[in-house]
């Protein structure tokens, strides 16, 4: 694993998972490989839910297809989505399926420093995007949820926790 890589995932843990309450139901929208999973397994979080368009997730599926899936509507506490709205404009789906009071806690490049994160990729610092960034989005500006927490981490990235209203 690339370095740089392997630095935001240690970050991510410490900002985003460690913050969870072990009691949370948990939606991670583009699992991947299962990382976060194993982490929240490991450490005594219960409630995993993992999809993505490929095994070994949970729920293999469109995010956006959630009802054909299975999924109810507003039932989960916390929705992950580490580096997945770039690929799928999928932020009103996970609306649709937070519960009121949860929160969406997402990474995705900061759009005008994309380049940037192609050109680390090419040098072999970042892992290789696994599709096109066709839907690069500035968070701050996500309809529908609270904001609650915004940031840019290392000029490339937007690290944010979006709520939900009661």
């Amino acid at each position: 694993m690339p370095v740089l890589s392997r630095y935001a995932r240690r970050k991510k843990i410490r900002f985003f998972l460690e913050r969870i309450p072990r009691e949370a139901r948990i939606l991670e929208v583009g699992c991947g490989g299962g990382w976060v999973r194993d982490y929240l397994t490991s450490h005594g979080w219960e409630h995993y839910t993992g999809i993505d368009l490929r095994p070994p997730a949970e729920i293999v599926g469109d995010i956006r297809r959630w009802r054909d899936l299975g999924l109810r509507p507003e039932s989960f506490d916390v929705i992950l989505a580490f580096e997945v709205v770039e690929h799928v404009d999928c932020l009103s789906e996970c609306y649709d399926l937070l519960r009121p009071g949860g929160r969406v806690m997402l990474t995705t490049p900061v759009p005008s420093m994309d380049w940037l994160l192609r050109l680390l990729e090419r040098l072999g610092l970042n892992q290789r995007r696994t599709s096109p960034h066709d839907h690069l989005v500035w968070v701050s500006r996500s309809p529908r949820f609270e904001r609650r927490d915004v940031r840019i981490v290392g000029l490339m990235s937007q690290w944010a926790t979006l709520g939900k209203g009661q």
